[in-house]
């Protein structure tokens, strides 16, 4: 079974979901998991997660972005994209300069009304699922953050911008708004996602070095593809490493808590003895020095505790 962390490259037409049952026959096993989804129309970083890995899903949430999208001004949609029903069409009579300064005015924290077509739940369901009955559901706005916008041409009615922005944000909010700011209103006729920051890790993926899915399966078939699987120790470059001794791993392999003298004090530079402040994070590593587990301190017991292990 393989174990890590990919960076794949999400196709159009593919949902999220896609890819990974996708990834499951290519790699054949079950044990897949991803992070930040990716609606069916846009492509790019899709951040997927083998076999022990899955376990940091959960980690690897909350996230900075950056996308390259455009923008259709002049006509608005049922779900915000090109993808949906046009609900009507305005004649767009902004200036590039008023096109630029509407688009530059959301640079910063606002309040943003995520779409119906999503994946954000109310009372135990999905918005997406109200819309496709045709159920409006009233949305209260959730501040986001547009780290900063580049505008990369105007085309009118076409906008092409790059945009980075904080977790939660939707690129078919903000085309919307900037259309209805404008006065014409406006959909997202594309996207693609360029990069994921991992802001608990401060690990990043590029689109430059994303497989697709016909990469993936070819890498398997020579087997190359483990050269491309980051393990779940180098997601975490900040966490200090430590090394336990042989009674250390006895009681490491059963998750026990963890003492001071369970530690090994190797020369190596790369290892250390953990720090001893309440809930500081290390990598636990065997004495052989292979990765086994993240452990967290605990300051009422004098003793680190496991927080997720990876046997």
């Amino acid at each position: 079974m393989y174990n890590g962390i990919i960076n794949v490259y999400k196709e159009k037409g593919y949902t999220s979901f896609d890819v990974v049952a996708k990834l499951r026959g290519i790699l054949k096993q079950k044990k897949i998991g991803h992070t930040g989804t990716l609606d069916p129309d846009a492509e790019g970083v899709l951040v997927v997660c083998l076999g022990n890995a899955t376990k940091i899903c959960d980690l690897l949430t909350d996230k900075d972005k950056r996308y390259e999208a455009t923008l259709l001004l002049g006509k608005t949609s049922d779900t915000e994209d090109s993808s949906g029903e046009i609900l009507s069409e305005s004649e767009v009579k902004s200036s590039e300069d008023e096109v630029r300064n509407a688009i530059m005015s959301f640079v910063g924290e606002y309040d943003q009304i995520p779409p119906m077509y999503s994946a954000i739940k109310v009372n135990g369901k999905k918005l997406y699922e109200f819309a496709r009955q045709g159920i409006e559901i009233e949305r209260s706005p959730r501040p986001v953050v547009i780290h900063d916008i580049d505008i990369k041409d105007i085309s009118l009615p076409y906008v092409r911008f790059s945009v980075s922005c904080s977790k939660g944000t939707y690129i078919r909010s903000l085309c919307r708004d900037i259309g209805d700011k404008l006065i014409c209103g406006g959909l997202m006729d594309g996207l693609v996602r360029n990069s994921v920051n991992i802001s608990e890790t401060g690990m990043r993926f590029d689109i430059k070095d994303a497989l697709k899915l016909k990469d993936i399966e070819k890498l398997v078939e020579v087997s190359e593809f483990e050269k491309y699987i980051l393990t779940i120790d180098k997601m975490f470059p900040n966490l200090k490493k430590v090394l336990v001794n042989d009674n250390g791993s006895k009681r490491l392999r059963n998750g026990n808590v963890l003492f001071k003298k369970d530690f090994l004090n190797h020369g190596d530079e790369a290892y250390s003895m953990p720090e001893k402040e309440d809930g500081t994070e290390c990598l636990v590593y065997d004495a052989d020095g292979t990765f086994k587990a993240i452990y967290r301190y605990d300051e009422s017991i004098h003793g680190w505790k496991a927080y997720k292990m990876f046997f």
